[in-house]
């Protein structure tokens, strides 16, 4: 099951490109990317994307919700998109 705009846990992401280069139908990252949780579009595909990745069983809406909980209170600030997966998956028992 995808998680979606309606699953999410915060309602204070931005929907709009702040400029013609940010992409509001972000659709893949770059792993060596910074990652901007405010924006929705691009919480939303990475927790698609960890979730598909890193989980042998789709992750149920309860993990996702504990995948973008994580990203927003604990990893820490300017990560990357890899180093943002790599916080969340190796600290996924600690929360």
């Amino acid at each position: 099951m995808a998680y979606e705009r309606s699953h999410m846990i915060y309602n204070d992401y931005k929907w709009q490109a702040k400029a013609a280069h940010d992409n509001p139908y972000y659709s893949k990252g770059i792993d060596y990317s910074e990652i901007n949780k405010s924006e929705g579009y691009e919480v939303l595909y990475f927790l698609n994307h960890i979730g598909q990745k890193c989980w042998k069983n789709e992750p149920s809406i309860a993990s996702h919700n504990k995948m973008e909980r994580v990203l927003r209170e604990h990893v820490p600030a300017r990560s990357t998109h890899k180093k943002a997966e790599d916080f969340i998956v190796n600290n996924w028992n600690k929360y």
